[in-house]
Parts: structure tokens; C-alpha cells; sequence
């Protein structure tokens, strides 16, 4: 059974979220606040957090950027949820390490389906001896490991699928369109910004490695089969 942490101020919306997910058979353990999440989320370690952004003392921001950097926290899935619309929120949260976000006001289905395709993904059974490696670049599907030059790289469950889908089709031009329906598994078009903010973030993380990933302007992106 997994266990979903929900860190929201509103009882309301708890309620509903926490009623709809022990209905689909996950565990659900609540906090109202940032402060009492961040603690939740390290003594239970939860499959999966749905953070809201707006919270009382600490923001879901805080919250989100103190999770990805406790080694035992830094790999749980996390959808962030919020009143607000603003663009640049939604991609702030993507930039910190959030793996997905959903609006208020929400359907719980919406929701529920959000919460199962992200678990699919940090879940997934890999090929348990494939290794892809492109120039200093590893990447061992069996430990669930990066590495570039021997060097660990830290990857969400998020980035470590959308990096070994552009390995395993290295030299090939991926379509955003398409990334969304492999890497995130949504069958209709949303906001095509989230790739280019996973994207972003999987650079940064790569290090010397960044330019590994090209990007074939209006269309895409593409892992160079001959790296420099």
C-alpha cells in the first residue's frame, strides 16, 4: 500500500484528498503546515507528497527546496498544489524539484490520476542488466544510478526516466509532445513548458555533461550520439 503525505492548511481540502485516495487504497498521513510536513515527510517517508505552496510559516517553495536536499527525502515524488495560476509559480515549483503540479480548485479524479502516473514512474521495474553510456555519461537502469565521470548524479524519479528515454533514443529528436506522453504519460496536450523545466534542471545536474542534450529548436530535443 503506499503512503501519500498531504501538506495542505485547509481542512477541507485534506478531507477530500485524503477520503478519494484511501477509496483507490493508498495510506494517507496529513500535516497542516510546512513545518509539521517537513518533519512528517522524514519520519514517515512517504511514496509520494502532494505539497501545497501557499502554507502558513513555511511556503510549499521552503518545504519543497528542504526536501531535495535531505538525502533521505531527495528521491520522493512530489506534486505540488495551488490557488494560484501564475506561470511563473508552477515553474518555480518544477525548478525546485517538484514533479508534477495540479490548480485549485481540482477534481479529486484529476488528481488520483496525477498521483498514479507519477508513482508509475518512480516505481517502474527497469531492465535489471541494462546500462546506457553515451561519452563520460552512465546510466545503470539495474542500480538505478547516474554517473558522469564516476561521479554520482542525483536524479528525481522524473529525471532519471527522461534522461534514460533520450539515452535509449540518443541521435533522435524527441518532440515535447511526445516526451509528455512517455516521461509524464498524459495523452492529451498540456503545458509543454514542463519539459523544458525538467530539461533545464537535468542540465544543471549533469554538469560537464549539459551539452549532452541538444535542443533542435522548435520542435524539441535530443541526447548528441557523439558528444564532444
Amino acid at each position: 500500500m503506499s503512503k501519500i503525505l498531504i501538506i495542505d492548511d485547509e481542512p477541507d481540502v485534506i478531507d477530500i484528498l485524503a477520503i478519494n485516495l484511501k477509496a483507490a487504497g493508498f495510506s494517507v498521513v496529513t500535516a497542516e503546515s510546512g513545518v509539521a510536513g517537513l518533519n512528517k515527510a522524514r519520519m514517515e517517508v512517504p511514496h509520494l507528497i502532494v505539497l501545497d505552496l501557499m502554507l502558513p510559516g513555511m511556503s510549499g517553495f521552503e518545504v519543497c527546496k528542504a526536501l531535495r536536499k535531505d538525502a533521505a527525502t531527495a528521491k520522493i515524488p512530489i506534486i505540488m498544489l495551488t490557488a494560484k495560476s501564475e506561470e511563473v509559480d508552477r515553474i518555480v515549483g518544477l525548478e525546485l524539484g517538484a514533479d508534477d503540479y495540479v490548480s485549485k480548485p481540482f477534481s479529486p479524479r484529476e488528481i488520483l490520476l496525477r498521483i498514479q502516473s507519477v508513482l508509475r514512474r518512480s516505481s517502474g521495474v527497469p531492465e535489471p542488466v541494462e546500462r546506457l553510456k553515451i561519452g563520460e555519461l552512465l546510466l545503470d537502469h539495474a542500480r538505478h544510478e547516474v554517473t558522469m565521470k564516476g561521479e554520482n548524479v542525483v536524479l528525481t524519479a522524473t529525471e532519471f526516466k527522461l534522461l534514460a528515454i533520450l539515452m535509449e533514443r540518443r541521435g533522435r529528436v524527441q518532440s515535447r509532445d511526445r516526451l509528455l506522453n512517455d516521461v509524464w504519460g498524459y495523452e492529451s496536450i498540456i503545458d509543454t513548458r514542463t519539459v523544458d523545466t525538467h530539461i533545464r534542471r537535468l542540465r544543471e545536474k549533469l554538469g560537464e555533461a549539459f551539452d549532452y542534450i541538444e535542443t533542435i529548436r522548435g520542435v524539441g530535443y535530443r541526447i548528441n550520439e557523439f558528444p564532444k
